[in-house]
């Protein structure tokens, strides 16, 4: 008899693999994500299998759907749509002839791996023995360098997995796994790629955007929310705190002069991003910052924003020039977002020539001028909090593009 072909989504992982003892915390963080990015999209049951995990979609509507969530899930090496069979030669034969039915393709091969020793071939007899089933069938050729098709094939104990089309997933470790990090978000290009890079290493990501209501429109706001829409697509809840830095920044421009405010602007969102990010229990600070990219992102302004911050200051950008920038965005789906127009904070009271290398007595000085708790205190007592998640709707928050933010005054960025 025939055996069934039931459909599934195979997903490999790497980088988790090569963490030993802490596997297992990786592989549960992985697993729940992969759970949480296709909850509306039922059926989907997540097994753990060796080397591997696979989502098997018996009665799913709409495999693809749950291939292009899984295909944004951190921690995914690789992934593919699937055939399950038994693990017997008539079956794994039975399956390659099923699916190969009806294709034309001038060249092929065959990559088949044993998942066990004990299995009664060797990798290289099953390539041969199923290689020479697909030449009875279809006039082809092998070629092993650059095939038109290859078909895949996993040996397990006690089932096998053949499919075709084998795509990249994300890579690096899955969302949750690494604790969680502040991102300064402006409206621009570089910082969502940046707050991306870090999911990808596996933090879980929240974030800060400093606004000029009433002072500007606010559009940088609309972007904000747009972006961290966006962005939860990969990690699927984030919360967005919109601090009203306008009138801050006017008491800087009544005590500063112009060539240093930028560094004084940036080393008081650090203190604000802190004070805001003490309830979440996040390790670090991130930014979109670029070596070099503009005057005011010197060696020795970095350093004096590094000196305000009693977090660590991550720049995942720091050695990219715009155009990797650029791409990665384009990438992201961030891109079209982030080049809309709009007038934020950074637009208002800010130089045409911002000091290049300001000196930690230059900025001692200046500072002194200020009352830094007082501002830091307006700062976090004016904010507003908004929670995102995706998919929308599939969790107890309220859903937001995608469906609405609720907001919260003054509230923690996390509880």
């Amino acid at each position: 008899m025939t055996p069934r072909l039931r459909s599934c989504l195979l997903v490999h992982y790497h980088e988790i693999s090569l963490k030993a003892g802490h596997r297992p915390l990786f592989l549960r963080h992985l697993r729940r994500n992969l759970e949480r990015a296709t909850l509306d999209l039922q059926p989907v049951k997540v097994v753990q299998l060796p080397g591997r995990l696979m989502l098997d979609l018996g009665g799913n509507p709409n495999p693809e759907a749950v291939r292009g969530r899984v295909s944004r899930v951190c921690g995914v090496a690789n992934l593919a749509l699937a055939q399950r069979v038994p693990s017997t030669l008539e079956a794994l034969k039975a399956a390659v002839g099923r699916m190969i039915e009806g294709r034309q393709f001038e060249s092929f091969r065959i990559t088949a791996r044993r998942a066990f020793k004990t299995y009664p071939l060797t990798s290289t007899e099953l390539n041969q023995v199923l290689g020479t089933f697909v030449l009875e069938r279809v006039r082809t050729r092998v070629d092993l360098e650059h095939p038109a098709l290859t078909i895949h094939v996993e040996v397990l104990p006690s089932e096998a997995f053949v499919y075709f089309d084998r795509e990249p997933g994300p890579g690096g470790l899955p969302v949750g796994s690494s604790g969680t990090v502040v991102s300064l978000l402006s409206g621009g290009i570089d910082s969502p790629v940046a707050a991306w890079r870090m999911m990808k290493r596996g933090c879980r990501v929240e974030f800060v955007h400093f606004h000029s209501v009433p002072y500007l429109p606010p559009t940088s706001q609309q972007k904000a929310r747009a972006l961290v829409g966006q962005l939860t697509q990969w990690q699927f809840f984030s919360r967005l705190c919109l601090v009203p830095f306008g009138e801050i920044q006017r008491e800087v421009v009544l005590a500063v002069p112009p060539p240093a405010r930028v560094v004084v602007y940036r080393r008081l969102m650090v203190r604000i991003a802190e004070a805001l990010a003490g309830a979440s229990g996040a390790q670090a600070l991130v930014t979109g910052e670029s070596l070099g990219q503009v005057a005011s992102q010197t060696l020795q302004n970095l350093a004096r924003i590094d000196e305000a911050a009693a977090l660590p200051i991550l720049r995942p950008l720091i050695g990219m020039d715009k155009l990797e920038i650029t791409a990665q965005a384009r990438a992201l789906g961030t891109f079209e977002i982030s080049i809309e127009p709009d007038q934020d904070c950074c637009t208002l009271f800010v130089p045409k020539h911002p000091a290049t290398r300001m000196t930690p007595d230059e900025l001692r000085g200046l500072e002194e001028r200020l009352d830094l708790p007082a501002l830091v205190r307006a700062g976090t007592e004016g904010a507003v909090v908004e929670t995102f998640e995706f998919p929308p709707g599939t969790g107890p928050f309220p859903a937001s593009r995608g469906a609405r933010a609720s907001r919260t005054e003054g509230e923690p960025l996390s509880q």
